[in-house]
């Protein structure tokens, strides 16, 4: 079975996660630093808070601005859950964004309509989530703008798109939102097993979220509320939470991140292989927006309407060829529990079509052309047996 995605590790990838076991520390030590400063500098970003969960960050970022009881939080139907769920920790009611039917992102003109309704209603929303799916940068000019004239905060899931660009600059960079945040999944574009970050370019956000990752604990005296007693005093002084990152993970996040711009230019380059190979099937080959480069975490083709053989079909006869495909994602506002808060089907209609018609297709650096080829001819196969 070819798989949608898979990790590379490569020697020095091993040699450096071994060096960690050798060394006096396996969780709080050096290598957490190095692999926030790795990420940090290379998209561009003032702080880099390394955490041991995409997930995980997106909730501490939530609570760094303030999200909670009362508050609202938008975002896409088709993302993981957990780009939704961050708000429902914190206490605040979530909706969401239908998506553009082009980028598969959370569409700006949507989100504006939505805006000015939730303004003669009076909920306007107090954190907007754009997510980068695929890899492809959501039109983050166009949000940040309205984020201005409606006052709500942005935090970019960039979950798969670490290495990709916007208007020729790095996602992360901060330009257009307050807190990005990188996943470190194996299936990402780089990996540390299990593992997020949270970049900003904000002083008291990155103190706020380097606070919360770590039980609420600080050992720095300018926050103390009382008066040291010694050299081992530590002061909790909110509730947070245990999602650090250890020096194992990003020992191998540190060796994984000399290989990031090879690798978002492999999988572009396996893109571009998929969209000549498909010039001629009838299938909806990923639109790239001008303005982006993207990390391509992701090949997403949509089936045509009314083919001979369903989507269902076609999904289980790719799967009986060998071919690992997926579906990112079933619309969050569909699940069972989501369907519970009073969502359901027809609210969001090109997320709902878009989960009718889509596949995610194997992309990974190390997929060979071979293998490649093979996908496509499976696909021209399956959707016209």
């Amino acid at each position: 079975m070819i798989p949608y995605g898979r990790q590379q590790i490569t020697q020095a990838d091993v040699d450096a996660v071994v060096d960690v076991l050798r060394s006096d520390f396996l969780t709080q030590g050096p290598a957490v630093p190095a692999f926030e400063r790795a990420v940090g500098d290379h998209v561009g970003a003032k702080h880099a808070l390394a955490m041991n969960s995409a997930t995980s960050a997106l909730h501490v970022a939530c609570l760094a601005l303030g999200l909670g009881p009362g508050d609202w939080l938008w975002t896409s139907p088709i993302t993981f859950v957990a780009s939704a769920n961050c708000g429902l920790y914190c206490g605040a009611k979530v909706d969401f964004v239908d998506i553009d039917p082009r980028t598969y992102n959370l569409c700006p003109k949507a989100l504006e309509r939505k805006l000015e309704v939730a303004e003669r209603e009076g909920r306007l929303p107090k954190v907007v989530v754009p997510v980068h799916l695929c890899g492809q940068p959501c039109d983050m000019d166009a949000i940040h703008r309205l984020g201005q004239r409606y006052g709500f905060r942005i935090i970019e899931d960039a979950s798969h798109a670490i290495g990709g660009k916007y208007r020729g600059e790095f996602i992360g960079g901060g330009r257009y939102s307050d807190i990005t945040i990188f996943s470190f999944h194996p299936v990402k574009i780089v990996t540390t097993g299990e593992g997020g970050m949270a970049v900003t370019n904000d002083d008291g956000l990155a103190a706020r979220m380097a606070l919360l990752r770590s039980h609420g604990i600080t050992r720095n005296p300018d926050q103390f509320e009382g008066e040291s007693q010694g050299p081992w005093y530590y002061e909790q002084i909110d509730l947070g939470f245990n999602y650090r990152m250890t020096d194992l993970q990003a020992a191998l996040g540190v060796s994984q991140m000399t290989r990031l711009d090879e690798y978002v230019a492999t999988r572009n380059e396996l893109a571009a292989e998929y969209d000549a190979l498909f010039a001629d099937i009838a299938v909806t080959r990923p639109w790239q927006h001008p303005d982006s480069y993207s990390g391509r975490h992701l090949y997403v083709i949509r089936l045509p309407q009314g083919g001979p053989r369903g989507h269902r079909q076609v999904f289980d006869a790719l799967r009986a060829s060998g071919v690992g495909v997926n579906l990112h994602y079933m619309p969050v506002h569909m699940q069972p529990y989501y369907r519970r808060l009073g969502f359901g089907a027809g609210m969001f209609p090109e997320a709902e079509r878009y989960c009718a018609e889509a596949i995610t297709l194997p992309l990974y650096p190390a997929l060979t052309k071979t293998s490649l080829v093979h996908v496509v001819n499976a696909v021209r196969s399956a959707i016209s047996e």
